[in-house]
């Protein structure tokens, strides 16, 4: 939302800039124009009475004379063209781009300033545009009442539009320059005023399934505070359903647990009588049994795990772990071997936890692996996590199955055994629960079996 709200303002003041400064542009260029016509008019009003003034006591030759020394200008060389103001007070460059022309009454020319070609003068006055010398120019045309002269002055329309563009582009390029300081002070602004709700997104995104708390509607802004209460409606709710779901499935657990022993005992004690029917139901019983211990076990591991966590060397945890459940590997004729990191890998964890993740962990990997093999148990020390490796020698698990591997209450048929689907699943809350991660991996070696690597953040 930020950043579409960002991108749509910054098109649309990019887009108001930008034709707001190619009104400008245009409009100076017209205002300029009628500000070059004035000032030729002008002149050629100053020239006018420059021309009454001397006709009255001056004769032709006189009169032409004069004006040549007063407004022809010198030649400007090429090294003072390079800059504007001449030198010794010669005036400006500019001016040579400025021509006179004064006609008597009867049409001779008295002055051709910039060595123009004579010619007889329109008789119509006003504004015009002529050619000469190989540029257009802008024309004032007046006659004297008085004196009937004719009076014109010119102006090279080149450099009109090189003032004109050089004036216009004064007046936008500034407007151009701050649009970047603009579009970022835009970008910041919007940043800025959904900083609250940035703040109500990150708590709803870190925010677990067992630690569910409603929003303060205080840090919202106005306009989204009966949107966080819906919210916060919805989250009680879900809340709620998730206690239930939790309470059902510990009381369902725990209801089950006597039942199914009191019929594994009448099962054992009919089992001499008709062995071959009794056995199947009895380990299927077993099965139901371990079924119930894991939801019982899923039950309690949210709420062991808000009870405690300390510092632990997880090396040290395994070796114990390892040490309850080597029978169960002996049993199976499973050799299981551990190679300790370098140095101590201390994290803060809920040790009952952990050891329960290496004992499923473990327990999964011997009960698929087949007799006379190996379980290889690896812990490496990283600058930031330690990682728990544990390697067995099974069918494995293809890697487009892995990820359903970890759901609840998958099995897959390449991996054998009496399990309820629940081992795998419960491992990886249990990591999540430290903020750790579980993956599922083949043997590097090349050969048949399924690698756990457990990653836990170190303390």
């Amino acid at each position: 939302m930020t950043r579409t709200l960002t991108i749509t303002v910054t098109v649309l003041v990019l887009l108001l800039a930008l034709v707001a400064a190619a009104w400008s542009y245009i409009e100076s260029n017209h205002e300029l124009e009628e500000i070059f016509d004035a000032e030729l008019a002008q002149n050629t009003r100053i020239v006018q009475g420059l021309v009454r003034d001397l006709q009255t006591d001056q004769s032709p030759e006189k009169l032409r004379e004069i004006l040549q020394d007063t407004l022809l200008q010198t030649p400007v060389t090429d090294e003072e063209d390079s800059n504007e103001v001449l030198p010794n007070g010669r005036g400006h460059k500019y001016e040579k781009k400025i021509a006179f022309q004064v006609w008597s009454p009867t049409g001779e020319p008295l002055l051709e300033s910039s060595r123009r070609e004579a010619g007889s003068p329109s008789l119509a006055p006003g504004f015009g545009w002529i050619e000469s010398e190989g540029f257009r120019w802008r024309t004032f045309l007046i006659q004297d009442p008085q004196s009937g002269f004719f009076i014109r002055s010119a102006q090279r329309d080149d450099i009109r539009q090189e003032l004109s563009r050089e004036l216009a582009l004064g007046n936008t390029l500034p407007l151009l320059l701050v649009l970047p300081v603009l579009v970022l002070a835009i970008g910041l602004a919007i940043r800025w005023s959904f900083r609250p709700l940035a703040r109500l997104e990150q708590r709803v995104r870190t925010m677990a399934p067992e630690t569910i708390q409603p929003l303060d509607e205080s840090m919202a802004p106005h306009e989204v505070r009966s949107l966080v209460g819906a919210v916060n409606g919805l989250l009680l709710k879900l809340d709620d359903t998730l206690e239930r779901e939790r309470r059902f499935t510990a009381d369902a657990a725990h209801e089950l647990r006597t039942p199914l022993a009191a019929l594994r005992l009448n099962l054992e004690q009919a089992l001499p009588v008709q062995p071959e029917t009794f056995g199947a139901l009895l380990e299927s019983v077993d099965r139901m049994s371990h079924l119930v211990e894991q939801m019982l076990q899923l039950a309690r591991v949210e709420p062991e795990f808000s009870s405690s966590t300390t510092p632990t060397d997880l090396g040290a945890l395994v070796v114990d772990t390892l040490a309850d459940i080597a029978p169960l590997a002996i049993a199976h004729t499973i050799e299981l071997s551990f190679e300790d990191a370098p140095s101590a890998c201390r994290v803060n964890c809920n040790e009952a936890l952990i050891a329960s993740l290496i004992r499923a962990l473990v327990s999964n990997a011997i009960q698929h692996s087949p007799c006379n093999s190996a379980i290889d148990v690896s812990l490496q020390k990283f600058p930031q996590h330690c990682e728990l490796m544990i390697c067995d020698s099974g069918p494995g698990i293809d890697k487009a199955e892995r990820a359903r591997a970890l759901d609840r209450y998958v099995r897959l048929d390449q991996r054998k055994g009496s399990g309820a689907g629940l081992g795998l699943a419960i491992a990886q809350r249990i990591t999540q629960l430290h903020r750790g991660s579980l993956v599922l991996d083949g043997r590097a070696d090349g050969h048949s079996g399924l690698c756990v690597r457990v990653v836990l953040p170190l303390a």
